[in-house]
């Protein structure tokens, strides 16, 4: 495959992130009109899932191709291994300029890529501090300039001037990582006031009471009433409410500020869309906007992510490339961030490497199902207590349901800490409930259903390799 024949890829990636917060998604609450043309000039995934939902590790399964367990990096504490092989090192390898900006998490400086300027840690939403390459590198939330201006233009503004100064002959991977929308979610000046005389819709799960299912719902501390912090809200509550009108405000405090940093990520996937389009890179160039992982907007009753239920699983996923993908395609096959970098590699025309486990999606983008796809994932969620105390656990989803294992066996694993409690499961038959409000698990009439699962459960960790 010669270099004119291989695509560019742009690879958009924000974080926490949730679908139910795009409007190519059928979003209540905004409009995500930039990311929306992705979707419309591209294709839609209804049901791509992460297999480890916090940042850090699915970082690291996105750019290895392996489940946490394989790559190392199974908590937020994990350092990733620079020197394992990964998909930018592969396309460097094989002709492609390479780089990546923006929000990084992985603690080590980046390998693989010809250029990075990246945050240290989390980073800021207001003067960030980035870490660029060809300057003295200090590991973890250590390093960095100060530039000023707000977080999610800086990183599209260095962005586009690499583009400009690397989109040529040779194909480029430019992977552009946003922090927002991540807590504590600062919004910036121009979309401050959005919202601000709007009363958004409470989801219907909302006021979650934590019955019928294992005791990790009502153990988790992310709940909008009780565990959002003053840093979190900005400024103390009105005097004299309380109950659910309190609840109500601090969702409110919340969602709003969330709201308002995706609409400067959708204006700034605008201006490099705009980009594309201007200097003539669009037809070539493979486009994709996703999110490291899902994230709770108040479902459960919750804000964060780490649980394997669909608003934490599931990632938004749109692609566009005009050579290939029809116009306007939603796809509801099972596709994983563990495919992502074996797909950009098909594009490339370079073989996998032998220990990536995910698959191509090129045949689902050009809408052909392979007739052995996979009907069912396999996620694993290592960190108990540790953070927002959500114990660890890991679970198989099909297309109609999802089994998951909590449990608390003392596992050597750095970030996590387990406290002794009795292993607990659910099951959710997510077509007749699809809020996942329900664990059908002692329900006897789903017995030959929880056997099957069971055994599909234990092949699927086989396959992935997990043996602890």
């Amino acid at each position: 495959m010669s270099k004119r024949e291989r695509p560019n890829i742009l690879f958009i990636m924000s974080d926490d992130h949730a679908a139910q917060a795009m409007s190519c998604y059928d979003s209540e609450i905004n409009e995500t009109p930039n990311i929306d043309r992705i979707a419309e000039e591209g294709i839609r995934f209804d049901n791509c899932f992460c297999t480890n939902s916090i940042c850090t590790p699915s970082r690291a399964t996105i750019l290895t191709g392996k489940h946490s367990h394989l790559n190392g990096v199974l908590t937020l504490a994990s350092d990733f291994d620079r020197e394992q092989d990964h998909v930018g090192k592969e396309l460097q390898q094989a002709g492609y300029r390479t780089a990546v900006i923006g929000k990084w998490h992985l603690h080590t400086e980046p390998s693989g890529f010809d250029y990075y300027n990246v945050l240290p840690g989390q980073g800021l939403y207001h003067d960030p501090l980035l870490k660029e390459k060809g300057k003295e590198w200090q590991d973890h939330n250590e390093g960095g300039e100060r530039y000023e201006g707000y977080v999610t233009d800086i990183i599209t503004d260095l962005s586009i001037e690499w583009l400009e100064e690397n989109a040529g002959e040779d194909p480029f991977f430019l992977m552009c990582h946003h922090k927002a929308p991540h807590r504590p979610w600062d919004p910036d000046e121009e979309h401050a006031q959005m919202y601000e005389d709007e009363e958004i819709p409470q989801p219907e799960t909302f006021e979650d009471d934590y019955e019928n299912r294992a005791e990790a719902a009502a153990a988790a501390t992310m709940r909008i009433e009780r565990d959002l912090n003053q840093r979190d809200l900005k400024r103390e509550p009105p005097e004299g409410l309380s109950g659910a009108e309190l609840k109500n405000w601090k969702y409110q405090r919340y969602i709003k500020d969330y709201l308002r940093c995706i609409a400067s990520v959708d204006d700034n996937v605008g201006r490099l869309l705009d980009y594309l389009e201007e200097s003539g890179l669009r037809r070539d160039t493979i486009v994709i906007y996703t999110s490291d992982q899902g994230f709770f907007l108040g479902e459960h009753g919750w804000f964060d992510k780490r649980f394997m239920y669909e608003e934490s699983l599931r990632m938004p996923f749109v692609v566009s490339y005009p050579q290939e993908i029809e116009p306007g395609s939603i796809n509801e096959e099972i596709a994983l961030n563990l495919d992502f970098p074996e797909t950009f590699l098909d594009y490339a025309g370079v073989n996998p490497p032998e220990e990536m486990q995910g698959r191509s999606l090129r045949p689902l983008l050009r809408g052909e199902t392979p007739p052995d796809w996979r009907q069912s994932m396999y996620y694993r969620y290592w960190m108990h207590l540790a953070h927002h105390g959500v114990y660890a656990h890991y679970g198989l989803r099909t297309k109609r349901y999802k089994l998951i294992y909590y449990y608390a066996d003392a596992l050597d694993v750095e970030g996590a800490i387990d406290e002794p409690k009795e292993p607990e499961w659910e099951l959710f038959d997510l077509k007749k409930d699809p809020l996942e409000m329900n664990s059908v698990y002692e329900d006897a009439q789903y017995s030959e259903v929880l056997e099957e699962l069971k055994g599909e459960l234990e092949r699927a960790k086989r396959e992935a390799k997990d043996f602890r």
